[in-house]
């Protein structure tokens, strides 16, 4: 694919977080943090929904009482969508920008948080029709969590034992998926996640802590149809420990249940 559409956020004096249609895609984090990445698998032909959140509530938290702050300097953050030209980097002066949401505070203004700013953006581009869009309303959270819980400790237990197939196999919706949103052939992209999986292996780097049941965090996601599986510390679920250089690796699973089974679409 010679041009990919960007998400480019960037923040000064706050944290602030992404939802594309309602997904988390990513946050960024004060004093001046700055996060770009490709987001073609979360876009829709048509009408999307682009949320920017100021402060977000840490990950499966209860919504707190919103909290008064005053600006120390300008605070602010502001998130593109961003076309590259053909063969050029998806930077702010290397683009087209097709989507815009920005918020700021002068210093010493007074303003709560967390803060929701939204817009839609009509996206003349051709997209599939992903399957998280028709999976079915999630009403009972609670009542997934020990199948949720069950499956991601498999998968985990399997990673450590070196059989990487269990996670190759359960994130193969998603992975075909990707494979349309980027054009690429799907072969290619599973023999480079299975070939990442068996070198954290041979490295002795697969060592998985996934929470317990009633510590993991199940947020909604998706508008209902998905659940975000996360760690008491808003990490993903399925992370590994920190190696001695204190890098981690960790793979998102955004999942719907159907009929007991869990398949990560996301």
């Amino acid at each position: 694919m010679e041009r990919l559409l960007f998400m480019r956020l960037q923040v000064q004096g706050c944290s602030a977080e992404v939802l594309v249609n309602d997904i988390p895609v990513g946050r960024a984090f004060a004093p001046q943090g700055v996060l770009c990445l490709p987001v073609h698998e979360y876009l829709m032909e048509g009408t999307n929904e682009i949320t920017l959140v100021i402060q977000p509530d840490p990950p499966g938290a209860r919504p707190a009482s919103q909290q008064v702050q005053v600006a120390d300097g300008v605070v602010g953050a502001t998130v593109r969508l961003l076309l590259p030209r053909v063969g050029r980097i998806g930077s702010d002066t290397e683009a087209r920008t097709v989507a815009e949401v920005t918020w700021a505070a002068a210093d010493g203004d007074v303003y709560s948080v967390p803060v929701l700013v939204a817009r839609s953006v009509v996206l003349p581009i051709k997209f599939p029709r992903w399957r998280w869009l028709d999976a079915p309303p999630i009403e009972d959270v609670a009542a997934q969590r020990p199948v949720v819980a069950a499956f991601l400790h498999k998968i985990a237990s399997d990673l450590m034992r070196g059989d990487v197939d269990t996670l190759v196999n359960v994130s193969r919706l998603r992975l075909d998926e990707l494979a349309l949103a980027y054009q690429q052939p799907v072969t290619e992209l599973v023999s480079r996640f299975k070939s990442r999986l068996a070198l954290l292996y041979a490295t002795k780097s697969l060592r998985l802590v996934v929470p317990n049941a009633d510590e993991l965090v199940l947020r909604k996601c998706a508008n209902g149809r998905l659940l975000e599986c996360l760690g008491p510390g808003g990490a993903p679920a399925l992370s590994t420990a920190p190696g001695k250089d204190g890098v981690s690796s960790a793979w998102p699973a955004r999942l719907t249940v159907i009929n007991g089974q869990c398949h990560i679409l996301r």
